[in-house]
């Protein structure tokens, strides 16, 4: 596949721009979009970025997006708004209409194979203590984000059919692993568990897995005729958020990670410590819908038809870690 040209949405984001670099080492030329010219400027000092293009277009608009195509052998879509607190509508409308921009656009440009970033949050975590595969759907949606993956990939397929597009889906759990330019949902707690924010941590189900498996995935998908379907990426699914922060704690004991956490019985005393802090203008992060969200399923994932289909091997829990941590001290 070397010396295909591959665009990728979503330049600047976690997976997007450890994606661009991955695939600039195999001998890609990449197409980058972001939404803003300062978003692409950091992509510019990766390795062999003479192949390496930079466009700034928005995915709410169809403006521009079909001349961006022409010429490319594929598009990996990655472009999301990753946020728990943010406008709803935004987040909405950023996976749904990008979809449908940017998977017309590709068809007119003549490109077919197309990876998709959904995530597990489509794939829901009901019903509780039965693994989840590929065949699953979250069912029943409320919060935006997981809403807008599950839309926005249902929505995927159903283009795919229509426009006759070779469509593979990624579906990964919580990224973990450093190179972001800018923190996420998946990582922002990180920096305030290091400094000793928080006097407790929760039991709430994290399943994760390393950002460079997460990239490999959507090379390997793109890469192999044979694949198809959705692909889990959860293969850290046995751990919560206290787990995450004991161990922080563990292999760097110079943080003031919490070791304890709270029992779930006590966790309203958090939502409500969280409801304070939002009355003195903090974001919420831990409304009483979210954690009972949390506690209806589980973070059981059966990543088999990645490791059989794609054949990945996982990084393991502690280098998610350590590689996050890294990344913020």
């Amino acid at each position: 596949m070397s010396g295909k040209r591959i665009v990728v949405t979503g330049a600047n984001g976690h997976i997007g721009n450890n994606l661009v670099r991955e695939l600039l080492n195999r001998g890609y030329s990449v197409v980058a979009t972001v939404r803003d010219s300062a978003k692409g400027e950091p992509l510019k000092g990766y390795k062999n970025s003479e192949n390496l293009i930079i466009e700034v277009a928005d995915v709410l608009s169809s403006e521009s997006w079909q001349q961006i195509m022409q010429g490319a052998d594929g598009l990996i879509h990655t472009a999301t708004v990753y946020s728990t607190t943010g406008d709803a509508q935004v987040i909405l409308d950023t996976a749904n209409i990008g979809v449908e921009n940017v998977f017309r656009a590709a068809a007119a440009a003549g490109i077919k194979r197309i990876v998709h970033t959904s995530s597990t949050a489509a794939v829901g975590s009901t019903p509780k203590g039965v693994i989840k595969d590929h065949t699953f759907w979250h069912d029943g949606v409320r919060e935006p984000y997981s809403r807008a993956k599950t839309e926005s990939e249902r929505l995927a397929w159903s283009l795919a059919e229509e426009l006759d597009l070779d469509l593979r889906v990624i579906n990964p759990s919580a990224i973990l692993g450093g190179n972001f330019f800018r923190q996420t949902p998946s990582v922002d707690f990180f920096e305030d568990a290091i400094q000793g924010k928080y006097p407790f941590s929760l039991k709430i189900p994290f399943p994760c897995v390393h950002v460079d498996d997460v990239v490999n995935a959507h090379i390997v998908a793109f890469e192999n005729d044979d694949a198809s379907g959705r692909y889990i990426l959860a293969p850290h699914t046995t751990y919560t958020i206290a787990d995450i922060m004991r161990r922080i704690k563990q292999l760097y004991p110079q943080t003031k990670s919490p070791k304890r956490a709270l029992p779930n019985r006590l966790v309203p005393l958090a939502v409500f410590q969280d409801w304070i802090g939002g009355i003195f203008g903090k974001p919420r992060t831990l409304t009483r819908r979210v954690v009972k969200g949390f506690f209806k399923g589980d973070s059981l994932y059966d990543s088999s038809r990645a490791e059989n289909e794609l054949g990945l091997v996982w990084k393991d829990f502690d280098t998610c870690i350590k590689d996050t941590v890294e990344a913020v001290l």
